[in-house]
C-alpha cells in the first residue's frame, strides 16, 4: 500500500475518532481546525500534478522542500569549514566583517591553507622589508586629452546598480567612499539621487542600455542626458562598459520583482518587467567608431578621463581596439578588466560558469598588448573581480594593475552574508533588494563606516604585503615575486614563468612572438571581425 493510500486511511481514521470524542468531550472538536487544513493539504498534494513527491508524499514530502530551502544556511552555519564556502569562504567573510568594524583580523596557531596542494600561492619576502607611505596608494587617471585628470585611491568601489542593490546600500557606500576619499562606481543602471546625496566621488558608467543618459522613446544614447550628469562636479571619471565578467555579451539582467516605480522612472523602462540590457552597444558598431565614441564622451563631459570595462573573450577583437587607437591617436585614459569569476545579481548559468577569461589571464593579456604597442604609460589598467586580501591585491599588480575596484567584499561590509537571494528581491540583509521593509534594516551611517574601515585596512595590509617584499612603491612589484605550486610533487613557477610578457613595442614589430601574432594580424580596426586567414589558430 502506498503513502498515498496510508494518508486517507489515517486520515478518516483520525478525523472519525475525533468526531466521536466529540460526542463526549466536545473540546475534541478543537482538534478539527488543526486536522482539516492538514488534510485538505494533503488532498491537493495527492491531486496536485508538477511535484511526483508530494502525490506520492503528500504531508511528508514538504519537508524535503522545507529542508532544501534552508539546505544554504545549514551549511554555511553548521557544516562548511573555515576554508569552504563558495563563492566566498567562510574565513574571507568574516576578514571582512573583523576589518569592516575593526575589531581583531589576526589570526591563531598558522594558516589553515595547505600549501602543499596545487594552485597554493605566496609572496617572496625580502631580507630587508621597507615601510610604504600611504600616499603611495594614489594614482592619477588622465592622458594627454584629459584636462580634468583625477587623482584616485588604489582600491575603488566596482560596478553595482541602483537596482541591483537598494538605495540605502547605495547611499552607504557612497558615504563610506566619501569618508576614505575613494570613488564609488554607478554600475550601468546610471547616476541617481542615492549616488549623490553623500557627496562621494562617481564613476559614471555608461552601459549598453544608456541607463541615465537614454532616449525614452528610442532607448539610445542621449548626448545632452549625458552631457548634464557627466558635467557635475561628483563625477570625476567616465567608464564605458562592454562587457561584465558574470556575463559577457549578454548584457545586464534586472528581474522584474526588483523593477519598481522608482527604478522603472530613473531607467525608463516598464515597471515589473525584466530589464535586460542589449549586448552590444547602439552608438558604435566598430573600434573605430569606439575610438570617436570615447573622443565625445571626452567632450561632453568637459574632459574627464573615459575609458571602457571588459571581460576578455576573443583576443582579436581586443587587439582590434588596439589598433584603432593607434589609427586614430585616441586613447582611453583607463582600461578595466573583469575576471570571469565576478559576480552579478542574476546571470543565466551557462555565462556564469562557462563564458568568459578569469582576471589573471585577461589581465596579462591587456597589459602585454598595451606594453607591445608602447602605450602603456597612456593607458591605466583596472583590476576587477575577487580581489578580498592585500595579498590578492599584490597579485593583480605583479600582473599589470593600476589599481583594483571590489564589488562583493563592499557588499560583506554593508553586511551581506551571501544569502544568495540577490536575484528573487529577498535579501535578508537589507543589501540586494528594492523591499523597503527590509531595506530599512541597513542603517546607513554605521554601514559607511564599515566600509570606510574595509577600504583602510586593506590598503594597509597591501602596504605591509609589499614592504616585506622588500619594495617602496607598488609599481616595483614584478611577476617574479608571485609564486604558485603546480603539483604535489614540489612543481612550482613564479607568474614570470607561468605568463608571457611582451617587451615594449614588440606588436610594432613583426618579428615578435608567435604567440601574440596571429591574433594581431587577425585584428583590423575597421572590424571587431577577425580576418579569416589560415594563421589563425
Amino acid at each position: 500500500m502506498t503513502v498515498r493510500k496510508y494518508f486517507f486511511l489515517i486520515s478518516a481514521t483520525v478525523i472519525l475518532f475525533v468526531c466521536f470524542a466529540g460526542i463526549f468531550r466536545p473540546h475534541a472538536l478543537y482538534a478539527l481546525f488543526f486536522l482539516i487544513p492538514l488534510f485538505l493539504l494533503g488532498l491537493y498534494d495527492v491531486l496536485q500534478r508538477h511535484s511526483n513527491i508530494l502525490r506520492n508524499y503528500p504531508l511528508l514530502g514538504h519537508f524535503r522542500y522545507i529542508l532544501l530551502k534552508i539546505r544554504p544556511q545549514i551549511r554555511q552555519y553548521f557544516v562548511e569549514s573555515e576554508m569552504e564556502g563558495t563563492p566566498y569562504s567562510h574565513e574571507q567573510r568574516m576578514l571582512i566583517q573583523e576589518r569592516g568594524l575593526k575589531t581583531n583580523d589576526n589570526t591563531p596557531f598558522g594558516t589553515l591553507s595547505n600549501v602543499y596542494a596545487p594552485g597554493y600561492e605566496w609572496l617572496t619576502q625580502s631580507l630587508a622589508p621597507k615601510n610604504i607611505p600611504d600616499e603611495e596608494m594614489k594614482v592619477v587617471f588622465g592622458g594627454d586629452a584629459c584636462t580634468k585628470p583625477y587623482t584616485a585611491s588604489r582600491l575603488n568601489i566596482s560596478a553595482m546598480s541602483f537596482g541591483a542593490l537598494g538605495g540605502r546600500a547605495i547611499m552607504a557606500l557612497n558615504k563610506g567612499a566619501k569618508l576614505g576619499g575613494f570613488a564609488h562606481n554607478t554600475g550601468e543602471g546610471g547616476l541617481t539621487p542615492y549616488h549623490l546625496k553623500n557627496g562621494g566621488d562617481i564613476f559614471m558608467q555608461v552601459g549598453t542600455g544608456y541607463f541615465g543618459c537614454r532616449d525614452r522613446e528610442t532607448g539610445e544614447f542621449d548626448a545632452a542626458m549625458f552631457t548634464e550628469k557627466a558635467q557635475l562636479d561628483v563625477v570625476k571619471m567616465i567608464e564605458i562598459k562592454l562587457s561584465q565578467g558574470a556575463k559577457p555579451a549578454h548584457g545586464g539582467v534586472l528581474p522584474g520583482a526588483k523593477v519598481s516605480a522608482e527604478i522603472a522612472a530613473i531607467r525608463h523602462v516598464k515597471e515589473g518587467v525584466d530589464c535586460i540590457s542589449p549586448p552590444a552597444h547602439s552608438a558604435f558598431s566598430t573600434p573605430l567608431e569606439m575610438m570617436a565614441f570615447i573622443q565625445q564622451l571626452r567632450e561632453l563631459s568637459g574632459g574627464k578621463p573615459i575609458g571602457f570595462k571588459l571581460c576578455l573573450g576573443v583576443p582579436s577583437e581586443f587587439m582590434a581596439i588596439c589598433k584603432a587607437m593607434l589609427k586614430t591617436g585616441i586613447y582611453p585614459d583607463f582600461i578595466t578588466i573583469d575576471g570571469a569569476e565576478g559576480g552579478t545579481g542574476a546571470a543565466p548559468v551557462e555565462f556564469t560558469n562557462s563564458i568568459g577569461v578569469p582576471l589573471n589571464e585577461g589581465l596579462a593579456f591587456v597589459n602585454n598588448c598595451l606594453v607591445g604597442m608602447n602605450v602603456r604609460d597612456k593607458v591605466k589598467v583596472i583590476a576587477s573581480g575577487k580581489v578580498v586580501t592585500g595579498f590578492d591585491f599584490a597579485k593583480k599588480l605583479a600582473l599589470g594593475a593600476d589599481c583594483c575596484n571590489m564589488a562583493r567584499p563592499m557588499m560583506f561590509s554593508l553586511g551581506c552574508v551571501q544569502s544568495r537571494r540577490c536575484h528573487n528581491n529577498t535579501c535578508p540583509t537589507g543589501v540586494a533588494t528594492q523591499d523597503k521593509a527590509l531595506g530599512s534594516a541597513l542603517d546607513v551611517d554605521s554601514k559607511a563606516e564599515q566600509v570606510c574601515n574595509f577600504h583602510e585596512s586593506t590598503l594597509y595590509n597591501l602596504r605591509e604585503v609589499l614592504g616585506a617584499a622588500g619594495l617602496e612603491h607598488p609599481d616595483q612589484l614584478l611577476p617574479s615575486h608571485i609564486w604558485r605550486r603546480l603539483d604535489n610533487d614540489l612543481g612550482m613557477k613564479s607568474y614570470a614563468q607561468l605568463y608571457k610578457f611582451l617587451k615594449p613595442g614588440a606588436l610594432l614589430d613583426d618579428g615578435f612572438d608567435w604567440h601574440f601574432s596571429a591574433d594581431w594580424h587577425a585584428a583590423s580596426a575597421e572590424s571587431f571581425s577577425p580576418i579569416i586567414s589560415k594563421s589563425i589558430r
